[in-house]
């Protein structure tokens, strides 16, 4: 199977493409996830991201190189430091349609006893 047929949706709808399953398990730690959604409000310095994260300077930079080599951020020198920038515009779409998702289904996706914040015995979703 071909990249480009791995792609495509309808190839084979039982089987989940892997590349789409690496896309989703680089978005799926919460700290490389807020990243994104830091750099989608634009650029910044490793020192600007464990400002606004509140984690270890070698903490953003492992999940920067993470993020980079999925394809997901670039980075250019600006003298001593590198700027980190969203690599792909598509990304502030699939966050924007994420949170589209998020609110149809209400508090479902949080609740899931998998993935999910345990939620009280009776709460309800939408």
């Amino acid at each position: 199977m071909t990249k480009q047929t791995e792609r495509t949706p309808t190839a084979d709808p039982c089987a989940a493409p892997t590349a789409v399953v690496a896309l989703f398990r680089s978005l799926g730690d919460p700290a490389r996830l807020a990243i994104v959604r830091r750099l989608a409000q634009g650029d910044a310095r490793v020192t600007d991201l464990v400002t606004c994260l509140g984690l270890a300077q070698s903490t953003v930079s492992a999940h920067l190189s993470c993020l980079r080599e999925c394809g997901l951020v670039v980075s250019r020198p600006v003298g001593r430091a590198s700027l980190h920038s969203l690599a792909r515009p598509e990304l502030l779409d699939l966050l924007a349609a994420a949170e589209q998702l998020l609110a149809a289904t209400g508090e479902a996706v949080d609740c899931c006893p998998t993935y999910g914040t345990p939620c009280a015995t009776g709460q309800t979703t939408r």
